[in-house]
Protein backbone atom coordinates (compact mmCIF):
# COMPACT_ATOMS: atom_id res chain seq x y z
CA UNK A 1 0.00 0.00 0.00
CA UNK A 2 1.37 3.55 -0.75
CA UNK A 3 1.46 5.76 2.09
CA UNK A 4 1.72 9.36 1.45
CA UNK A 5 4.95 10.18 2.89
CA UNK A 6 4.73 13.30 5.99
CA UNK A 7 7.98 15.66 7.22
CA UNK A 8 6.75 17.03 10.64
CA UNK A 9 9.06 20.13 11.82
CA UNK A 10 9.01 19.61 15.95
CA UNK A 11 9.99 23.39 16.78
CA UNK A 12 10.11 22.32 20.41
CA UNK A 13 10.71 25.73 22.57
CA UNK A 14 12.69 28.14 20.03
CA UNK A 15 12.27 30.80 17.95
CA UNK A 16 10.41 34.11 18.67
CA UNK A 17 6.93 35.17 16.79
CA UNK A 18 8.61 37.25 14.00
CA UNK A 19 11.21 34.12 13.49
CA UNK A 20 8.40 31.62 13.57
CA UNK A 21 6.90 33.41 10.80
CA UNK A 22 9.72 34.52 8.64
CA UNK A 23 10.78 30.17 8.60
CA UNK A 24 7.42 29.22 7.92
CA UNK A 25 7.15 31.41 5.21
CA UNK A 26 9.81 30.27 3.34
CA UNK A 27 9.09 26.25 4.30
CA UNK A 28 5.64 27.05 2.46
CA UNK A 29 7.57 29.13 -0.36
CA UNK A 30 9.81 25.70 -0.75
CA UNK A 31 6.98 23.33 -0.71
CA UNK A 32 5.19 24.09 -3.62
CA UNK A 33 8.81 21.83 -4.91
CA UNK A 34 7.54 18.78 -3.25
CA UNK A 35 3.85 17.94 -4.24
CA UNK A 36 3.87 14.48 -3.52
CA UNK A 37 4.02 14.64 0.18
CA UNK A 38 2.82 15.92 3.29
CA UNK A 39 4.47 18.81 5.25
CA UNK A 40 4.04 19.75 8.80
CA UNK A 41 5.64 22.17 11.26
CA UNK A 42 4.76 22.53 14.96
CA UNK A 43 5.43 25.87 16.57
CA UNK A 44 5.69 26.61 19.84
CA UNK A 45 2.61 27.98 20.96
CA UNK A 46 3.04 31.46 21.46
CA UNK A 47 3.63 31.11 17.82
CA UNK A 48 0.37 29.55 16.33
CA UNK A 49 -2.04 31.84 15.45
CA UNK A 50 0.78 33.48 13.07
CA UNK A 51 2.29 30.82 11.93
CA UNK A 52 -1.62 29.29 10.56
CA UNK A 53 -2.13 32.67 8.87
CA UNK A 54 1.48 32.81 7.80
CA UNK A 55 0.71 29.46 5.50
CA UNK A 56 -2.91 29.82 4.86
CA UNK A 57 -2.39 29.81 1.49
CA UNK A 58 0.34 27.03 1.11
CA UNK A 59 -0.26 23.35 1.78
CA UNK A 60 1.76 23.14 4.83
CA UNK A 61 0.23 21.67 7.86
CA UNK A 62 0.41 23.55 11.03
CA UNK A 63 0.51 21.08 14.09
CA UNK A 64 0.37 21.68 18.09
CA UNK A 65 3.51 20.30 20.03
CA UNK A 66 1.03 18.53 22.71
CA UNK A 67 -2.77 18.93 23.62
CA UNK A 68 -4.89 18.41 26.86
CA UNK A 69 -7.15 15.46 27.77
CA UNK A 70 -9.73 17.73 28.52
CA UNK A 71 -11.97 19.98 26.45
CA UNK A 72 -11.65 22.89 28.99
CA UNK A 73 -11.26 23.19 33.19
CA UNK A 74 -8.54 24.16 35.53
CA UNK A 75 -5.88 23.05 33.97
CA UNK A 76 -3.11 26.08 34.52
CA UNK A 77 -0.96 25.86 31.24
CA UNK A 78 -2.81 23.41 29.33
CA UNK A 79 -3.97 23.63 25.42
CA UNK A 80 -7.49 22.18 25.01
CA UNK A 81 -7.91 20.49 21.70
CA UNK A 82 -11.30 23.02 21.43
CA UNK A 83 -8.35 25.96 21.19
CA UNK A 84 -6.30 24.34 18.82
CA UNK A 85 -9.24 23.63 16.35
CA UNK A 86 -10.21 27.62 16.67
CA UNK A 87 -6.95 28.10 15.27
CA UNK A 88 -7.22 26.22 12.90
CA UNK A 89 -4.58 23.55 13.92
CA UNK A 90 -5.69 19.65 13.50
CA UNK A 91 -2.94 17.84 14.55
CA UNK A 92 -0.72 17.22 17.40
CA UNK A 93 2.27 15.66 18.91
CA UNK A 94 1.89 13.50 21.85
CA UNK A 95 4.14 11.49 24.14
CA UNK A 96 7.03 12.68 22.97
CA UNK A 97 9.84 11.66 24.60
CA UNK A 98 10.61 15.24 26.40
CA UNK A 99 7.15 15.00 27.60
CA UNK A 100 7.50 11.80 29.01
CA UNK A 101 11.06 11.67 30.36
CA UNK A 102 11.12 15.52 31.62
CA UNK A 103 7.49 16.47 32.98
CA UNK A 104 6.95 13.01 34.30
CA UNK A 105 3.82 11.81 31.33
CA UNK A 106 2.65 8.44 31.08
CA UNK A 107 0.78 5.69 29.14
CA UNK A 108 -1.94 6.30 31.01
CA UNK A 109 -1.99 10.36 30.58
CA UNK A 110 -0.51 10.05 27.14
CA UNK A 111 -3.55 8.03 26.21
CA UNK A 112 -6.29 10.24 27.47
CA UNK A 113 -4.20 13.02 25.46
CA UNK A 114 -4.55 11.01 22.10
CA UNK A 115 -8.02 9.68 23.07
CA UNK A 116 -9.38 13.12 23.27
CA UNK A 117 -7.74 14.25 20.49
CA UNK A 118 -9.75 12.10 18.18
CA UNK A 119 -12.99 12.99 20.36
CA UNK A 120 -12.16 16.54 18.95
CA UNK A 121 -10.64 15.19 15.65
CA UNK A 122 -7.22 16.57 16.28
CA UNK A 123 -4.61 13.77 14.35
CA UNK A 124 -2.48 12.65 16.64
CA UNK A 125 1.31 11.62 16.19
CA UNK A 126 2.35 9.15 19.02
CA UNK A 127 5.37 8.87 19.91
CA UNK A 128 7.17 6.15 21.38
CA UNK A 129 10.88 5.00 21.97
CA UNK A 130 13.53 3.76 23.98
CA UNK A 131 16.08 4.96 25.95
CA UNK A 132 19.95 4.42 25.76
CA UNK A 133 19.66 2.36 29.04
CA UNK A 134 16.74 0.19 27.88
CA UNK A 135 18.31 -0.34 24.57
CA UNK A 136 21.55 -1.72 26.27
CA UNK A 137 19.54 -4.41 28.01
CA UNK A 138 17.58 -5.96 25.48
CA UNK A 139 14.56 -4.50 26.39
CA UNK A 140 13.67 -1.92 23.60
CA UNK A 141 10.76 -4.33 21.80
CA UNK A 142 9.12 -4.80 25.25
CA UNK A 143 9.34 -1.22 25.92
CA UNK A 144 7.49 -0.17 22.45
CA UNK A 145 5.07 -2.85 22.64
CA UNK A 146 4.05 -1.66 26.22
CA UNK A 147 4.14 2.36 25.06
CA UNK A 148 2.23 1.39 21.93
CA UNK A 149 -0.48 -0.85 23.55
CA UNK A 150 -1.25 1.74 26.49
CA UNK A 151 -1.17 4.44 24.01
CA UNK A 152 -3.62 3.15 22.03
CA UNK A 153 -5.53 1.21 24.50
CA UNK A 154 -9.85 1.70 23.75
CA UNK A 155 -9.24 2.93 20.39
CA UNK A 156 -10.98 1.26 17.90
CA UNK A 157 -9.66 0.29 14.34
CA UNK A 158 -11.95 3.70 13.16
CA UNK A 159 -9.93 6.38 14.98
CA UNK A 160 -6.49 3.79 15.06
CA UNK A 161 -6.51 4.39 11.23
CA UNK A 162 -6.44 8.56 11.74
CA UNK A 163 -3.38 8.30 14.47
CA UNK A 164 0.09 8.51 12.95
CA UNK A 165 3.20 6.91 14.94
CA UNK A 166 6.46 8.21 15.67
CA UNK A 167 9.54 5.85 16.44
CA UNK A 168 12.22 8.17 18.34
CA UNK A 169 15.29 6.28 19.91
CA UNK A 170 15.63 8.67 22.91
CA UNK A 171 19.01 8.21 22.70
CA UNK A 172 19.51 9.58 18.98
CA UNK A 173 17.78 12.77 19.93
CA UNK A 174 19.65 15.72 19.93
CA UNK A 175 22.58 13.48 20.29
CA UNK A 176 23.95 13.45 16.50
CA UNK A 177 23.69 9.48 16.98
CA UNK A 178 20.67 7.65 14.55
CA UNK A 179 19.61 4.27 14.13
CA UNK A 180 20.97 2.89 11.38
CA UNK A 181 18.76 2.41 7.86
CA UNK A 182 18.26 -1.28 9.15
CA UNK A 183 17.60 -0.53 12.69
CA UNK A 184 15.21 1.93 11.78
CA UNK A 185 13.69 -0.37 9.14
CA UNK A 186 13.73 -3.00 11.63
CA UNK A 187 11.68 -1.41 14.09
CA UNK A 188 9.17 -0.26 11.85
CA UNK A 189 8.41 -3.15 10.68
CA UNK A 190 7.75 -4.72 14.40
CA UNK A 191 5.60 -1.84 14.76
CA UNK A 192 3.69 -2.76 11.37
CA UNK A 193 2.94 -6.55 12.65
CA UNK A 194 1.91 -5.31 16.72
CA UNK A 195 -0.63 -3.03 14.71
CA UNK A 196 -1.95 -5.65 12.63
CA UNK A 197 -1.90 -7.93 15.91
CA UNK A 198 -3.65 -5.07 17.41
CA UNK A 199 -6.28 -4.40 15.00
CA UNK A 200 -6.08 -5.75 11.44
CA UNK A 201 -3.65 -6.06 8.33
CA UNK A 202 -5.61 -3.51 6.56
CA UNK A 203 -5.35 -0.80 9.34
CA UNK A 204 -1.75 -1.55 10.50
CA UNK A 205 -1.11 -0.88 6.20
CA UNK A 206 -2.54 2.60 6.48
CA UNK A 207 -1.18 3.97 9.46
CA UNK A 208 1.72 6.07 8.83
CA UNK A 209 4.84 5.53 10.79
CA UNK A 210 7.70 8.52 10.72
CA UNK A 211 10.89 8.01 12.14
CA UNK A 212 12.64 11.07 14.48
CA UNK A 213 16.36 10.88 16.07
CA UNK A 214 18.89 13.52 14.22
CA UNK A 215 17.33 12.93 11.03
CA UNK A 216 19.27 15.18 8.69
CA UNK A 217 20.06 16.44 5.27
CA UNK A 218 23.04 13.72 5.10
CA UNK A 219 20.55 10.75 5.90
CA UNK A 220 17.15 11.59 5.13
CA UNK A 221 16.93 9.34 1.52
CA UNK A 222 18.32 6.29 3.60
CA UNK A 223 16.03 6.18 6.07
CA UNK A 224 13.10 7.46 3.21
CA UNK A 225 14.37 4.25 1.24
CA UNK A 226 12.94 1.76 3.75
CA UNK A 227 9.56 0.20 2.87
CA UNK A 228 7.63 0.67 6.38
CA UNK A 229 8.99 4.53 6.45
CA UNK A 230 6.83 6.76 6.19
CA UNK A 231 8.57 9.95 6.66
CA UNK A 232 10.25 11.67 9.87
CA UNK A 233 10.06 13.66 12.51
CA UNK A 234 12.57 16.29 12.83
CA UNK A 235 14.20 18.77 15.29
CA UNK A 236 17.12 20.66 15.41
CA UNK A 237 17.15 20.76 11.60
CA UNK A 238 13.74 21.51 11.25
CA UNK A 239 14.88 25.33 12.91
CA UNK A 240 16.98 26.06 9.47
CA UNK A 241 15.30 26.58 6.51
CA UNK A 242 18.28 25.51 3.82
CA UNK A 243 18.56 21.85 5.99
CA UNK A 244 14.56 21.47 6.45
CA UNK A 245 13.92 22.74 2.58
CA UNK A 246 16.27 19.41 1.84
CA UNK A 247 14.91 17.08 3.91
CA UNK A 248 11.57 17.47 3.17
CA UNK A 249 12.55 17.27 -0.35
CA UNK A 250 14.47 14.16 0.33
CA UNK A 251 14.78 12.33 -3.16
Amino acid sequence: MNRRPLIAGNWKMHLTLDEAVQLARTIAAASGQCTDRDIMIAPPFTALAAVVTAVKDSKILVGAQNVAWEKEGAYTGEISPVMLKDLGVHLAIIGHSERRLIFGENNVMINHRLRTALEMNIEPILCIGETLEEREAGSTFTVLERQLREGLKNVDKEQAARVILAYEPVWAIGTGKTATKEQAQEIHRFLRELLTDLYEKNIAQTIRILYGGSVKPENIDDIMAQPDIDGALVGGAALKAESFKRIICFR
